[in-house]
Parts: structure tokens; C-alpha cells; sequence
């Protein structure tokens, strides 16, 4: 598999280790730019219900849609689609012996999780995002 590349509609986001250290808490820097994992059943988003959008916690970019989100029993937030095909970018991850697609953000190059061929109708897919990676943003008014 070859890294997904997309035309980007945004501009990318660029900083120094220094700035995102400053930016994030050590368990989202830990995630997002260290290619780390939160630990099953620990965020409140997996079991979040409200109707929104959830947003990159680097940069802010919108990521996917509660619209799209569904229990897929792993522990982590897990939705069919993200709210545009440009939002996120795949790359081959063979790290800890194993084949997998990681998810980042378009946007800011942002660790978001995996992506596995396991989810539900009509797209078949599984993206396994962490937590702590994303802000929720509740919808507004009725």
C-alpha cells in the first residue's frame, strides 16, 4: 500500500516540537505527534451521543461527523467515513509486527488512529480514532 496523498483545500500547519509541546497536554502530544494510543474504554467520546462534529485538537480542522460515528465495541471512537475524503491522509504503519493504515490529519500531519476494513454499511470501514486527538463540538440549536 503506498501513502494516500490529497489535494489539500487548507493550508498545511507547520511547528516546532517546542510549539506543540506548549499547545497540547503531554497525553495529546504523546498521541498525536508521537504516534502514541490512549488506552481502551478511557475517553468520555467513546460513549459520546450528541449530535456534532469532532475537530483535530492540533488544528482545529473538522474530522468527522457524529453522524457517522458507531459503537464498534474496541474502546475507542470509531466512525464509517471522515466528513470529507480531503479531511485525513493514510500511510502504511508496520510498527509492533503488524500490517495497518494510520489516519492523520490532512491538515497539520496529526496521528488520529487506524483505519480497518471492518465497519458498517454502506462503507465497510472502521476508523479506530483516539480520543484525546480530537475536540467535540456539539451542534447548535434544534
Amino acid at each position: 500500500m503506498q501513502d494516500k496523498s490529497t489535494t489539500r483545500s487548507h493550508p498545511q500547519i507547520v511547528k516546532s516540537d517546542t510549539e506543540w509541546r506548549r499547545q497540547l497536554t503531554p497525553e495529546q502530544y504523546y498521541v498525536t505527534r508521537q504516534h502514541g494510543t490512549e488506552r481502551a474504554f478511557t475517553h468520555p467520546y467513546y460513549k459520546e451521543k450528541r449530535a456534532g462534529t469532532y475537530h483535530c485538537v492540533c488544528c482545529g480542522a473538522p474530522l468527522f461527523s457524529s453522524e457517522d460515528k458507531f459503537d464498534s465495541g474496541t474502546g475507542w471512537p470509531s466512525y464509517a467515513r471522515p466528513v470529507d475524503p480531503e479531511a485525513v491522509t493514510e500511510h502504511e504503519d508496520r510498527s509492533f509486527f503488524m500490517r495497518r493504515t494510520e489516519v492523520r490529519c490532512a491538515r497539520c500531519d496529526a496521528h488520529l488512529g487506524h483505519l480497518f476494513p471492518d465497519g458498517p454499511a454502506p462503507t465497510g470501514l472502521r476508523y479506530c480514532i483516539n480520543g484525546v486527538a480530537l475536540q467535540f463540538r456539539p451542534k447548535e440549536g434544534p
